[in-house]
């Protein structure tokens, strides 16, 4: 049974640091997880991430992000079963030696600065698009309504979240993202 949000029933409350600006320099880790955690992306078959058709789409948007963010890097990723784990990188001087170019309205404005929520929700919406084209099922929800973020702030951090990032596939059986082990914690924690 699928409950629809009620605002005067449910209290949503932001995950997000309150004064901080999404849109600044810096390495953000971003985890996105598929709607009720469902293997869309693909399989894991020894121990290595193999890409279904659906992750295959994500996996095109993910490497397109800095081309149509021209504030966006993209540093380590993978795609799993049921989720993305990317390290995305704003860098708001990337791409802008134009900043002082002419134009024919007088000089050119600044190339806006992204935030990192609406990356996310670029990447969601056009990778949800997409799939749902494909599969002739327009409107069906495809990823989790937020997303989780973690802002890297230093290079023993950023070396810990590639590794984890790197043996992800490997971890697996163990990823507390995997179904099989969601009713197993589940079941713990009573």
């Amino acid at each position: 049974m699928e409950s629809n949000y009620n605002p005067a029933i449910h209290h949503r409350r932001s995950i997000r640091l309150k004064e901080f600006n999404y849109s600044q320099n810096g390495y953000y880790f971003i985890t996105i997880c598929t709607k009720n955690r469902e293997c869309y992306l693909g399989k894991i078959i020894n121990k290595k991430m193999t890409l279904s058709n659906e992750g295959k789409i994500v996996l095109q948007y993910w490497n397109e992000l800095p081309n149509h963010f021209s504030n966006v890097g993209l540093d380590e990723y993978v795609i799993m079963p049921n989720h993305l784990h990317g390290i995305i990188v704003i860098e708001n001087d990337l791409n802008n030696d134009n900043r002082n170019a002419q134009c024919r309205g007088g000089v050119t404005p600044p190339l806006q600065h992204y935030t990192l929520g609406q990356i996310i929700a670029y990447l969601k919406y056009q990778t949800t698009k997409t799939i749902n084209q494909f599969y002739k099922t327009p409107g069906k929800p495809f990823w989790q309504r937020n997303y989780y973020e973690h802002i890297i702030r230093n290079e023993s951090e950023l070396t810990r979240i590639h590794e984890y990032i790197r043996n992800n596939p490997i971890q697996w059986e163990f990823d507390r993202n995997n179904r099989k082990n969601i009713a197993r914690i589940n079941n713990h924690n009573i």
